[in-house]
């Protein structure tokens, strides 16, 4: 009797041991390796006729590192050249904030310029583009000579042949940079259709006022590690709120017009390569015009 009872607590032990490998293998090596393509139709009667169908690609949080190495970057630029999308958005964090990233001295512009859109490439800064020493901009020259164009505190209409337009607006990183809505913002037609580029996602909730019909954000990871019942472990700055997916973010002042935010869970990791319940994104939004609600 004593024997068989020595001969299951080796087996529980060896079968918890084997579980626990397991998991740490997943969380570790398989899950931050996955790549998710998510497909929305974002659905508004404010899109002008002529942008129906159009197709944006958001990707975001690459944290090109020690955990995020170019070669996974060219796989990636292969997956978005296959969406062969109208519009590309970044939303921030191009490279990991590293003391040591030798990476970040990389001229990347090359790859990146593979990337295609016929109506345009835009990015926005994310706190991580403001390097270790957060001070300095690094990701700017790589992003701009790819030909993205970098939209701090801008806004930019992307035209059709036949004159109809819609706007992307694009604001600086909220943890680290000198964001300014009023000046991005103020001037969105409240007839026209409104895309946000914003690295944090829970800045939707005081941005809501401004007549903006989708913001794209990243920044959170989708939590980067998700557990039953606890949720969340990772909950950053501005990325608490909003952490993964499709919201509507309400507005007592617009309820004819929903708000949208969408939320992308990332591409790499920053600390630590794990990831766990929260798979690495792409994004591709289809635009679909609906009837003009009735006044």
């Amino acid at each position: 009797m004593a024997n068989t009872e020595w001969l299951w607590l080796i087996g529980a032990a060896a079968a918890l041991f084997a579980f626990f490998l397991a998991g740490g293998i997943y969380v570790f090596f398989v899950e931050p390796a996955r790549l998710a393509v998510t497909r929305r139709e974002i659905e508004s009667p404010w899109l002008p006729a002529g942008f129906d169908g159009v197709k944006i690609v958001q990707f975001s949080d690459t944290h090109i590192g020690p955990n995020y190495s170019v070669k996974r970057l060219e796989g990636l630029i292969s997956t978005i050249a296959a969406e062969k999308p109208d519009i590309v958005a970044f939303t921030g964090d191009l490279f990991d904030a590293r003391k040591h990233n030798p990476d970040r001295e990389k001229d990347l512009s090359p790859l990146l310029s593979r990337i295609e859109a016929p109506l345009g490439k835009f990015a926005v800064y994310g706190n991580h583009d403001f390097g270790y020493e957060r001070t300095r901009r690094s990701t700017n020259p790589t992003l701009e000579k790819a030909g993205f164009e970098l939209l701090l505190n801008e806004t930019k209409k992307i035209r059709l042949e036949n004159g109809e337009h819609l706007t992307v607006a694009g604001l600086d990183d909220y943890v680290l940079g000198r964001p300014d809505p009023s000046r991005a913002l103020a001037k969105l037609r409240p007839d026209g259709f409104n895309l946000l580029l914003v690295h944090e996602p829970d800045v939707a909730a005081f941005l809501v006022r401004y007549p903006v019909d989708l913001q794209l954000s990243g920044h959170s990871h989708g939590g980067q590690v998700k557990l039953p019942i606890v949720g969340a472990l990772v909950r950053t700055q501005l990325g608490r709120r909003y952490l993964s997916g499709l919201h509507v973010v309400s507005d007592r002042r617009r309820p004819r017009r929903p708000y949208l935010l969408y939320v992308n869970r990332g591409i790499g990791t920053t600390r630590f390569r794990v990831r766990l319940g929260s798979v690495p994104e792409l994004c591709v939004f289809t635009l679909r015009r609906l009837e003009a609600p009735d006044v």
